[in-house]
């Protein structure tokens, strides 16, 4: 049965103008990008078996555009609409982060972290530097290791939140294991951290921890 003969409400496009994006499965949004299915297959179907042998959704959408253009279903042009609708969400929620408005939801700054460390292969410690309003003004990714730690230098981050001239430092770092659990070693660069930037009057408001499910504020903790 092609999706044209079933019920209107169960048409992904029409549950999404009446419902809203929220309201579909994965399979239902991704159907829409694919427009039509495999042979003998409608959108919903082909998007389901996409997600059952390369998903779920986040592992699918983590792979390259080429690797996407390359899975049965997907093709060279779904793949880059796919891969540009990524990015229009990632320059959303940057949008909402650039300099002009204060950071009134903190966790809107975790949500970012998540968009730019999470699915990275190896471990990402990176910083956002916000002026005395929290307005953010600048994003780096500072220290790059391996699958399983990444040496983070407070000096460093001082010298550049120094010459943002900022007021504020939120940062984050992704675990490629999956396990948002903070470690020892976390709990210690934060504390050595704070004290660094406390010294020349600059703040640490958070440090989250990207893995798997959502972000984990250390601040939220008491650990900031």
């Amino acid at each position: 049965m092609h999706i044209r003969d079933w019920p209107v409400d169960e048409r992904p496009r029409e549950k999404l103008l009446r419902r809203g994006a929220g309201a579909l499965s994965d399979a239902e949004l991704l159907a829409i990008f694919l427009g039509s299915g495999l042979r003998g297959q409608d959108a919903v179907a082909t998007a389901r078996n996409l997600l059952a042998d390369h998903g779920p959704l986040r592992a699918l959408l983590e792979h390259a555009p080429a690797q996407l253009a390359r899975l049965p279903g997907l093709g060279p042009a779904r793949a880059c609409k796919l891969g540009a609708a990524l990015e229009l969400g990632h320059r959303h929620l940057q949008s909402q982060l650039e300099r002009g408005a204060a950071l009134s939801d903190p966790a809107s700054a975790g949500r970012y972290f998540a968009q730019r460390l999470r699915g990275r292969p190896h471990e990402v410690f990176a910083a956002m530097f916000l002026d005395t309003r929290h307005r953010t003004i600048a994003f780096e990714e500072l220290f790059r290791g391996t699958i399983d730690g990444a040496e983070v230098h407070p000096r460093e981050i001082v010298q550049r939140a120094l010459a943002h001239n900022a007021a504020a430092v939120i940062v984050g770092h992704n675990h490629p294991s999956g396990n948002p659990e903070p470690s020892a070693a976390d709990r210690a660069v934060t504390a050595r951290l704070k004290q660094a930037l406390a010294i020349v009057d600059l703040r640490l408001l958070d440090h989250f921890v990207i893995a798997d499910g959502p972000p984990v504020s250390m601040a939220a903790r008491g650990w900031v």
